[in-house]
């Protein structure tokens, strides 16, 4: 029988702005059997989801490039990140999420996704699990220019590189986005390019 750990929690809301800030204050039963009072803070941005575009023929790779002003504020000269496509649920099913997300970001109109696996991005202080997705992509599947939302501020530019290429910019630090080069290498170890 598995008995919580965990009793008395409170928790307190320290911001609602953008996405939600939570102060919990729980008891927490150590090892040997003592219940200690923690506090953590918790940010919920929601849950989200994450594809990696290939074209197997090509051996290229859909990525995206945009300002994130985390990444600014922590040493990144330019802010710039390049990304996969990806986006916050907002209630919505992982699958319909990415596919909306490709089409408002990249462009393409893709008809079929493959679920590969899910992870808490940063199980320390943020809530966020992300789904992650591969899906092949094809030049007449462009129906747009992308960009992403005009009213999300997104701002996205989107770039076709080679699938080698795209492995080199994580050796050589172009490419930092832990969702990223999770999809890549789940490329490379599982020969999808």
């Amino acid at each position: 029988m598995n008995k919580s750990k965990i009793r008395n929690i409170h928790k307190d809301i320290l911001s609602d702005n953008w996405y939600t800030l939570n102060k919990y204050t729980y008891e927490y039963q150590k090892e040997d059997g003592r219940w200690e009072t923690q506090i953590r803070e918790t940010y919920d941005r929601g849950n989200g989801a994450a594809i990696l575009l290939y074209n197997k023929g090509q051996e290229t790779v859909i990525l995206t490039k945009q300002f994130r002003m985390p990444t600014y504020v922590n040493g990144n000269p330019s802010g710039m990140m390049i990304e996969v496509c990806a986006g916050v649920l907002d209630g919505a099913d992982p699958e319909d999420c990415i596919k909306k997300e490709v089409e408002e970001e990249t462009g393409y109109q893709i008809g079929h996704v493959k679920k590969v696996f899910e992870s808490y991005m940063s199980p320390g202080a943020v809530t966020e699990i992300l789904h992650f997705f591969i899906g092949e992509y094809r030049a007449q599947m462009k129906i747009s220019e992308g960009g992403g939302a005009e009213d999300e501020s997104e701002n996205i530019e989107v770039l076709e590189i080679p699938f080698n290429a795209a492995l080199e910019m994580i050796a050589s630090g172009e490419i930092k986005d832990a969702k990223t080069i999770m999809l890549l290498q789940y490329a490379r170890l599982n020969n999808i390019l």
